[in-house]
């Protein structure tokens, strides 16, 4: 039953982490990493909430990311990649005071209004994607929306 419900799995959701991973991911190992959060998958399925594969996939991708662009961080001192840690979408953002109101937006911030827009994540599936209760994550999405169109109408 667990090979039929990963195989499951993976046929449904494969191509939506890969692309997910593509956004937040420059290196050529896009691949790799894809491969890598379905490992863990695997190894932890019996832990995967039903019917709540995606988000745990996207927040397991997440990790997966962060791991992976932590071991382009020269040891030991405090630089970060610049190249390897831009995400795809945006590239996207042509308008300069959407791209400076973006730039000044937390990490965090970001990958909660990602989520949301890019990935169409609510409620309850944003919540397991972030790790957090529903309304934690209500909460965390309302305030990244508000911090960025405060930091965008800065730029106005």
């Amino acid at each position: 039953m667990s090979t039929e419900r990963f195989e499951a799995m993976f046929d449904a959701h494969a191509q939506s982490v890969y692309r997910y991973i593509a956004r937040r991911h420059s290196g050529s190992d896009r691949e790799d990493l894809t491969a890598e959060v379905f490992t863990i998958a695997w190894a932890k399925l019996s832990t995967i909430p039903v019917d709540a594969e995606l988000p745990w996939l996207y927040r397991t991708a997440w990790n997966v990311i962060s791991n992976a662009h932590r071991r382009l961080v020269p040891f030991p001192t405090d630089e970060v990649n610049q190249e390897s840690s831009s995400d795809f979408s945006d590239s996207l953002i042509d308008n300069l005071s959407l791209k400076h109101a973006w730039a000044h937006l937390s990490v965090r911030d970001q990958e909660v209004l990602r989520l949301a827009a890019w990935e169409g994540l609510a409620g309850n599936e944003l919540a397991r994607a972030l790790g957090m209760s529903v309304g934690g994550a209500g909460a965390a999405l309302s305030r990244a929306r508000a911090r960025f169109e405060q930091a965008f109408h800065e730029q106005a």
